[in-house]
């Protein structure tokens, strides 16, 4: 089913254009709300910084790769994310306890399914780096210039060799690849949600 883009698919469009006016807009408009609520509860303004800069580079790749559409506010969608990443890593580092868990904003059911969309994304994105990661580096080195060169040709030029070996060791590669995240325990599970 698609569903009509909200009015605030303008800040996706502005981090996939890198128009600084509407960023600078999204950062004055919701950044403060996020740095309160990880402030209180066991960060620093520097924690809430990175968290608002981790879940913006996260929501572009959604947008790049996966053609995000968002239909709900955004200020709903990016808190719900920003707030779900905090409270990962307070449970990662299990450091502090969260004091103020529930925040003022109404968050509707179309919100949260959004921010699973998103988190699966990543999940699902965090998979594919970490078995990218156990290649061999000709394999990893092949593969990341394939990715964004998208010519077999340039990319055997830039490797230095002929674009048969080139086409046939990116296939093998990306066969290992698929076999590695295939393997992998958190494979299945991603796999049905």
């Amino acid at each position: 089913m698609n569903k009509k883009p909200h009015k605030d698919q303008k800040y996706v469009e502005a981090l996939l254009n890198n128009n600084s006016k509407v960023l600078s807009e999204l950062y004055q408009n919701f950044s403060p709300k996020i740095i309160r609520y990880i402030t209180q509860n066991g960060g620093d303004k520097d924690a809430a910084q990175d968290i608002i800069q981790e879940t913006l580079v996260t929501i572009y790749h959604q947008a790049k790769e996966k053609n995000l559409v968002l239909s709900v506010p955004f200020d709903a969608y990016f808190f719900l994310l920003c707030k779900r990443r905090w409270l990962n890593e307070l449970k990662k580092n299990s450091k502090t306890q969260v004091t103020n868990v529930e925040e003022s904003l109404s968050i509707s059911d179309d919100a949260h399914e959004q921010v699973a969309e998103t988190e699966l994304y990543e999940s699902r994105s965090a998979l594919f780096q970490s078995k990218l990661k156990e290649l061999s580096k000709a394999c990893r080195d092949l593969l990341e210039k394939a990715f964004v060169i998208k010519s077999m040709q340039k990319v055997a030029e830039i490797l230095g060799v002929s674009y048969g070996y080139a086409r046939k060791k990116k296939s093998e590669c990306i066969g290992k690849l698929t076999q590695l995240v295939i393997e992998s325990p958190n494979y299945q599970i991603l796999k049905n949600l």
